[in-house]
């Protein structure tokens, strides 16, 4: 499929476009994305992922060249190019062109669209197996360009035949490399709510399931994994995604829990009629 992106002010196909090997994210790994879908064709909460967008911004000191209407407006036009019912949409700014190599000067900003990755049906069914690893992400609030980590932990992931890592510091658990978790103990659905970035799906969950469940935000200490009677975590194209083993630990009866059915169904709900 032969995607568009807008960079600059300029929309142009993705195999033509281009930046100098002076900007910053380049040099430094100094910048910011985000990452957002549609469903039936209509981009999922883009109000809260343009909120988090800009908050990580204001973080990192980065100016967005435009505002959330015009850059609304070009994910319509990527959209009607890439010629999809549903695909995706990443942001980028990095720190511009540096001709010191570390000075911020004016960010490149970039909208790409892409096509969603493939549906597993197999995971939501029988759930996933992660692994644990000792890390903080520096600046957890950000969604910055830096995966170091998770690149550099992929090989031991797949070696492990796991679908990815949950990170811990100090005896604290935060997040996965690149969704939230959440743990049931009976009808409480408890969730860190510091050292993380707070997801726009998680977002969506917590008020999901308030309706129904008692909700903590609060530190998870990995002691408590092993009272754990379900797990999950949530993302953009994760959505509600059953953790049923955490290294050699399987949580709960090691099989999908009613309560984590139940929430997945209630979000499957809101997606379809969205």
């Amino acid at each position: 499929m032969n995607h568009y992106c807008y960079i600059n002010g300029e929309l142009v196909p993705v195999n033509q476009a281009s930046l100098k090997i002076n900007d910053l994210g380049l040099l430094r790994g100094f910048g910011i994305f985000d990452y957002f879908r549609t469903y039936n064709s209509k981009p999922f909460m883009h109000h809260w992922y343009m909120e988090r967008f800009f908050h990580s911004a204001k973080l990192m000191d980065l100016e967005v060249p435009t505002n959330e209407t015009e850059i609304m407006y070009y994910v319509s036009e990527l959209h009607n190019l890439a010629k999809l019912p549903d695909c995706a949409f990443r942001f980028l700014l990095t720190g511009g062109y540096a001709t010191d190599s570390i000075s911020v000067t004016k960010p490149n900003f970039i909208i790409i669209s892409e096509d969603l990755p493939a549906y597993v049906q197999d995971r939501f069914d029988k759930g996933v197996k992660i692994i644990s690893t000792e890390h903080l992400r520096e600046l957890p609030e950000v969604k910055s360009t830096n995966y170091i980590r998770p690149i550099l932990i992929a090989k031991q992931i797949k070696a492990e035949n796991a679908y990815d890592v949950l990170y811990h510091k100090d005896n604290e658990i935060s997040e996965l490399s690149r969704s939230n978790f959440f743990i049931f103990k009976g009808d409480t659905l408890i969730t860190p709510n510091t050292n993380v970035l707070k997801g726009i799906t998680r977002r969506v969950v917590l008020e999901l399931a308030r309706q129904h469940f008692e909700v903590q935000e609060r530190v998870i200490h990995i002691e408590e994994l092993k009272q754990a009677d379900e797990a999950f975590t949530t993302g953009t194209t994760k959505k509600v995604t059953p953790i049923v083993q955490i290294d050699n630990l399987l949580i709960g009866t090691g099989k999908v829990g009613k309560r984590t059915h139940f929430l997945q169904n209630l979000f499957n709900e809101l997606i379809k009629n969205y």
